[in-house]
This record gives structure tokens, C-alpha cells and sequence, in this order.
């Protein structure tokens, strides 16, 4: 087995029998996380897996309308009743815009008074890609992100610079106090991300952002000198996102299989980050997603029955309104006293559901049916261990609260389609 790593690293040991293998898997599992991105029935596939447990995974699409491309659209139509327009992005590729964005618009074709008409020649960027019957959905508020800041077109000029929520208060004051971002923000809306966090000199931080800037610039600087259905900014493969829309803290690696992969990384990781070490995997006997057991980990995470270690059980049923969870007491010993054993099922339970939505990308209204506790402040305390979990979650994820008939009532923002879809599609 040939192993390259951007850091030094002793060699690896080819495996030669089944205990070997059992080990040397142990021995790649047992780290902090790691980032894989492999090949998989024709499927570029991102994962993020810590502890044996895929927590994240996102399917390269074959659609070339990727989500944060820019194109030069054309308004096909306009329904006043919904307030949105749609908007053609070439080859029929209808998709939604909402009219409320129109404040920061560029139209190439006339003066924009402020109201969108039908053939009008719009800049827009794909924001949400089609789900099930829905089209995929465009904005015309610009903006590019980076692995810490995102820059926004629509200028803010009271708060030139917003900090993301899960950041502390100190570090909320130190990047909007920073005067080299406030400066870049007197022309655009900049967003500090929660990756930002781990920096301590700030140099990164600000090359990234006066590097979107000048190129949101260039693209609304010569979107009039574009024909129609131009696509004027191309967004990096999924994977890279993958990596940008990944906390840091969570892996200390990234590993492919793939030799395309492998030299784009190295070209990209030294900007989006630099502190992660980067390992080409070459082993023709033994492949990436073999070792890492991915095809038997996704059957898991398709599985409709959840295991929990206590011996109580999850049914998740994905429906067409919202996702439906129940928690199953199933074989838990029976000696225990009832109602502090469904308070550890059901602490159990919250820690294996905020894992599985955010890993089967399951998002709208959830509805949970907790195992009865007769105590409120145990309900209470499990409210607040579910809230503390999702915080983990980096796509935005909460419990509204506990509804009349004692189902706990989780949102989380759609952003993609799930993990069944992301398959079902490719």
C-alpha cells in the first residue's frame, strides 16, 4: 500500500489476513474524524466519519446548475399572487425567484425602476437545488463564500460585518471590531463563519474576504457586456464545499482515492485549509470505501430501524408533510426503574437522532415521540440536551418545543435534498 501525505507519515503496512484488517480498520477509525471522498457506483461521495458513524455526506451531482453558480437569466414569467418570478437559466432551465430580493438586482437590459417584467435580463445565483416537484430556487442578493467569511453584494451599512450566532461574544466583538473587514465592508455584506473561530491571526481571514470582494466585483462589473444565459461564475466541485461547510474541529484529515481529487485538493486545501493534512490512499486490493465499510454504513442510514446501545430503538419515517421519529423502549432491562430508564432512553435517543438528521440530510418540521416521562423537569432537561446537540449541527437546527400531545417539535432549514433523494437522483 503506497501512502502520500502533504505531512510526514511512517509508511503503512499492507494488511494480510482477516485480524490484520480488523486492526489496521480500528487503527484508521479511532482518530479525531476524517474527511473521505471517494468513488462509489459512478457517485463522487464526501463524508464526514468519526467513531465508525457517518456524520455527514453529500453526493456530487450531475446537474451543471450547481448551487452558488451565477448565471445571466432571462424572466420568463411572473406570478404576482405568489410574489416570485421565473427565471430562465438556459436550456429551459427553469427555475424560482422571489420577488422581495429585488432591492440589490442588476438588470443588464433597461434601468431597473425597481419592478422585475417579463424578458428581463437578470443576474441571479442558484441558492436551493430542485427538490422533488419544486424547482430549483435563485436569488438576485449575490454573494461568495469562502472557508471563513461569506461576502455579500447587499451592503449593510450599519453592520458592514455579522458574526455567525455560534461563535462567543468575544469573538463576536473581535471580528466586528476588525478594521480590515470593516473597510472591505463599506462596499459589501460580510459574514464571519463559525470556522473562523479557530484562527488567531487574522491575516487568512482578511486575504479571503478582499479576495471574494474582488471577484463579486468583477462579476457585476461585467455582466452587461454578457449575452443572456451566461453563466458567469462557476462554482467549486461539491466536494471542496464539503470541506468549506465543515467545522474543523471535527476531522484532522482528508483522504481520497481518487488522483483527479487528490491534485485539486492540493492546489485549493493550502487556501481553504491549511492546517489539515491532505493523504492520497492507493490500494487496488483494498479500496477506500471497502475499509471504511461506506456501502453497509449507508444501507444503516437508509434503514427506517435505529439500534440505540441501551437496546431501545428509533423508526424514522420520512412522509411527505414532515419526518416522523418514535423512540422505542425495545429490550431494555426491564429491572431498571421504569421512568429513570425511559429518561436514559430518551437522552440516548436525542444524541442518535440529531446524528441521523444531519447524516440522512433530513430537514422541514420533525416530530419526535419521546418514551412518557411523568417528570417535567427530566422533559425539560431533555429539551435542552436535544437543543445543546443541534447546536453541533453546522446547517440551522432547533426545537421549537413540546407539543400538546407530548411530541417534541424540531425544524431544520432545508438546504439540499436528503441523503435518499441525493442517491435516488444520481
Amino acid at each position: 500500500m503506497a501512502v502520500h501525505l502533504l505531512s510526514c507519515c511512517a509508511p503503512v503496512t499492507p494488511c494480510t489476513n482477516i485480524i490484520e484488517l480488523e486492526c489496521f480498520q480500528k487503527s484508521v477509525m479511532s482518530n479525531k474524524g476524517k474527511i473521505l471522498i471517494i468513488k462509489l457506483d459512478h457517485r463522487i461521495l464526501s463524508l464526514l466519519i468519526r467513531d465508525n458513524q457517518i456524520l455527514s455526506i453529500q453526493v456530487q451531482k450531475p446537474d451543471e446548475h450547481a448551487v452558488g453558480n451565477i448565471y445571466l437569466g432571462k424572466v420568463r414569467s411572473l406570478s404576482e399572487n405568489i410574489g416570485a418570478a421565473f427565471v430562465n437559466l438556459g436550456q429551459d432551465y427553469i427555475a424560482f425567484l422571489p420577488l422581495s430580493q429585488m432591492k440589490h438586482a442588476v438588470v443588464t437590459n433597461r434601468v431597473f425602476d425597481g419592478k422585475l417584467r417579463a424578458e428581463d435580463e437578470i443576474l441571479v445565483q442558484i441558492i436551493k437545488e430542485p427538490m422533488k416537484n419544486k424547482q430549483a430556487s435563485v436569488t438576485a442578493g449575490l454573494s461568495l463564500s469562502g472557508n471563513y467569511v461569506v461576502v455579500k453584494a447587499n451592503g449593510h451599512k450599519e453592520s458592514p460585518v455579522q458574526v455567525s450566532s455560534k461563535l462567543g461574544r468575544k469573538q463576536k466583538n473581535k471580528f466586528s471590531t476588525l478594521e480590515a473587514l470593516r473597510k472591505i465592508g463599506q462596499h459589501w455584506q460580510i459574514v464571519v463563519r463559525t470556522n473562523a473561530g479557530t484562527l488567531e491571526d487574522m491575516t487568512p481571514l482578511v486575504r479571503e474576504a478582499s479576495s471574494l470582494a474582488g471577484q463579486l466585483e468583477h462579476i457585476l462589473q461585467i455582466a452587461d457586456k454578457r449575452t443572456c444565459y451566461s453563466c458567469l461564475y462557476e462554482t467549486r466541485p461539491d466536494y471542496i464545499h464539503f470541506i468549506q461547510n465543515s467545522y474543523t474541529a471535527e476531522y484532522d484529515e482528508i483522504v481520497t482515492d481518487l488522483p483527479e481529487v487528490y491534485e485539486t485538493l492540493k492546489e485549493v486545501l493550502p487556501e481553504i485549509s491549511p492546517s489539515v493534512p491532505l493523504r492520497l490512499y492507493e490500494d487496488n486490493l483494498l479500496p477506500l470505501h471497502k475499509l471504511y465499510a461506506v456501502e453497509s454504513r449507508l444501507r444503516e442510514l437508509l434503514d427506517r430501524k435505529v439500534w440505540l446501545k441501551s437496546g431501545g430503538y428509533l423508526v424514522i419515517e420520512p412522509t411527505e408533510a414532515l419526518i416522523s421519529i418514535d423512540v422505542n423502549s425495545g429490550k431494555y432491562e426491564r429491572g431498571q426503574d421504569k421512568d429513570e430508564a425511559a429518561f436514559k432512553i430518551n437522552l440516548e435517543a436525542a444524541e442518535m437522532i440529531a446524528l441521523h438528521l444531519r447524516a440522512r440530510n433530513l430537514s422541514g418540521m420533525i416530530l419526535v415521540d419521546f418514551i412518557n416521562m411523568k417528570d417535567k423537569e427530566q422533559e425539560q432537561k431533555l429539551i435542552e440536551h436535544m437543543r445543546n446537540l443541534l447546536r453541533k449541527d453546522s446547517i440551522h437546527a432547533d426545537v421549537v418545543d413540546m407539543t400538546g400531545l407530548g411530541l417534541m417539535e424540531i425544524t431544520r432549514k432545508k438546504v439540499r435534498p436528503s441523503l435518499k433523494e441525493q442517491l435516488d437522483k444520481t
